[in-house]
């Protein structure tokens, strides 16, 4: 198997803003009254477009409400990364330099419409040929729309794409794409991984 693109989720696989993006969803979903955990956080809301994943649990509220609510939950986590409340993967970034300076192209695809501005901050925007968001795709993880266009933005079929994520709905949908997927677990992430090609603990342990 060639392949020659990879594509990459960024939230728990080049930057650690997980607990970033949970501290967010918990004071959010506490102002609606509802209850959130790791348990909650990890079933509906981890991997998914940020409305899904508040539609997913606000049951008992209006649409108008949900993206009002969900508006308020990207403030959040923007307020918490402007304070520099997330790490960068050093491993997984000095992987992303050394697979472009090998002649691979680049992807960036996540379900964040924030990806492009935590990139930056991240200061490794510059690796990637192309960079994809949430709010340039009409349907969201687990549907494998992100990863195909990512794919197709390459100029690539999908077989000589490998996709790297860390949430159950990511390898879905790079499983239901077509993709070779590399599930990202470390010893935090207990997402169920299953459906994946092989799981490492980081980016940087894969061998091309």
């Amino acid at each position: 198997m060639t392949f020659k693109g990879l594509i990459f989720d960024l939230d728990g696989v080049l930057v650690d803003t997980v607990p970033t993006h949970f501290e967010a969803w918990a004071q959010m979903f506490g102002e609606y009254g509802y209850a959130f955990d790791h348990a909650v956080y990890r079933e509906h809301v981890d991997g998914r477009l940020r409305r899904d994943g508040a539609r997913a649990v606000m049951v008992n509220h209006s649409e108008d409400e949900i993206i009002e609510a969900s508006n308020k939950k990207n403030e959040y986590y923007l307020e918490r990364i402007r304070s520099g409340q997330f790490v960068v993967f050093d491993a997984a970034v000095e992987y992303v330099k050394a697979c472009k300076e090998a002649g691979y192209k680049i992807a960036a695809a996540s379900s964040s419409a924030n990806v492009r501005y935590i990139l930056k901050k991240a200061e490794i925007i510059d690796y990637f040929d192309v960079i994809l968001g949430g709010d340039q795709v009409t349907k969201g993880k687990p549907d494998p729309e992100i990863f195909t266009t990512a794919a197709s933005s390459l100029g690539l079929p999908v077989d000589q794409c490998v996709v790297f994520e860390d949430s159950e709905f990511g390898v879905r949908a790079a499983r239901d794409g077509g993709f070779f997927c590399v599930g990202v677990a470390d010893e935090h992430n207990d997402a169920d991984l299953s459906l994946a090609d092989t799981i490492v603990p980081s980016v940087a342990e894969f061998r091309l």
